[in-house]
């Protein structure tokens, strides 16, 4: 649902590379090769920043910047769990219809095998969606044989063409599991930046440590002069204290309060839940009923431009039953972004 913030909420695969395993500031991040499109799952993993911040903090007067106006979309798709690595089952031609028909300018994926990851790769290139059939997806693992042998973790996909990826391990929750962020500017707005993450289910501590990582990494971007997008799977509810320190002030609801940070979730001014937004999975209950919402799209306030919204799709049932146990999550939002 669009509403206006202010006015609505003011009042109620992987090997042989080093990643970074805990939160740096910006001029900190790891530099290695462009990951490109075509490339295989370990050179995939390469890790670069675009500028260091000496050279985009300019003194001065601000920075200029644009409005930009953006389509997103995320889906967790048990890659693994329900669909085994298939990708003949239908989980290919139902999600990048999705990302066609919901005209997404950014999509991210988890819990993503890779062979599904170059499905996804041919069928929307193939189909002409991306400018530049070349370079307009990234890939990194969370385990590198946890699809039956093959990688298995995140994907972002840009319509327009990416630059190189910033890849960062997060705190180790004991699992196989190594969990990730993975960010990219765009190359001809490399300004504004996209990311996904999917964080630890199994323990609210290794949850809080990692959702902690996640925001240093995005704030030090914000620091650094860039608009970030990110969404994905938190593993966390927006009622939780732990996303306090995400959530503004300006989020002040029944169902979300005593916020401390400087970001608004693209369906947080939702009124059938104002403050927490519609669910995106169903086993649970939330604060407005069953289901709970954890998969999030979160842009920093102070890059906000008008009004934004939110939504969650049903799930659809073409994958000889159900494709997902989670929601597809979209969102619109108009960004500022320094030019």
């Amino acid at each position: 649902m669009r509403l206006d913030a202010t006015l609505v909420l003011a009042v109620a695969a992987a090997t042989g590379v080093a990643l970074a395993a805990a939160p740096a500031p910006a001029a900190a991040r790891p530099v290695s090769a462009v990951a490109t499109t075509g490339t295989s799952a370990a050179t995939q993993v390469s890790t670069a920043t675009q500028a260091s911040t000496a050279t985009r903090a300019a003194a001065g007067a601000p920075a200029a910047t644009v409005d930009a106006t953006y389509h997103v979309w995320t889906w967790n798709v048990a890659g693994w769990a329900i669909h085994r690595g298939s990708t003949t089952d239908g989980l290919i031609t139902v999600l990048t219809n999705s990302i066609r028909n919901r005209a997404a300018d950014f999509a991210a994926l988890n819990e993503l095998c890779w062979s599904q990851y170059k499905a996804v790769q041919a069928n929307l290139r193939d189909s002409g969606w991306p400018q530049d059939v070349l370079n307009f997806s990234r890939f990194e693992p969370h385990n590198s044989t946890g699809c039956g042998g093959e990688p298995f973790g995140l994907a972002i996909f840009s319509k327009a063409p990416l630059g190189t990826a910033d890849r960062y391990a997060l705190a180790d929750d004991g699992t196989s599991e190594t969990r990730k962020l993975l960010c990219a500017p765009l190359s001809d707005r490399p300004h504004l930046r996209f990311c996904t993450t999917h964080l630890t289910p199994w323990d609210p501590d290794f949850n809080t440590a990692q959702l902690n990582q996640v925001l240093s990494y995005v704030e030090s971007y914000n620091a650094a002069g860039d608009t970030v997008i990110i969404a994905g799977d938190f593993n966390a509810q927006p009622s939780y204290g732990r996303l306090d320190s995400w959530y503004s002030p300006s989020v002040n609801t029944t169902y979300n309060s005593g916020n401390r940070g400087a970001y608004r979730e693209l369906d947080d001014t939702d009124t059938r839940c104002i403050g927490y937004g519609e669910n995106t999975v169903a086993d649970g209950d939330g604060p407005c009923g069953p289901g709970k919402k954890i998969d999030l799209i979160f842009v920093r306030e102070n890059r906000l431009v008008g009004t934004y919204d939110g939504d969650s799709l049903d799930i659809s049932d073409s994958c000889g039953g159900p494709c997902s146990d989670h929601r597809i999550t979209i969102g619109t939002v108009t960004v500022a972004v320094t030019s």
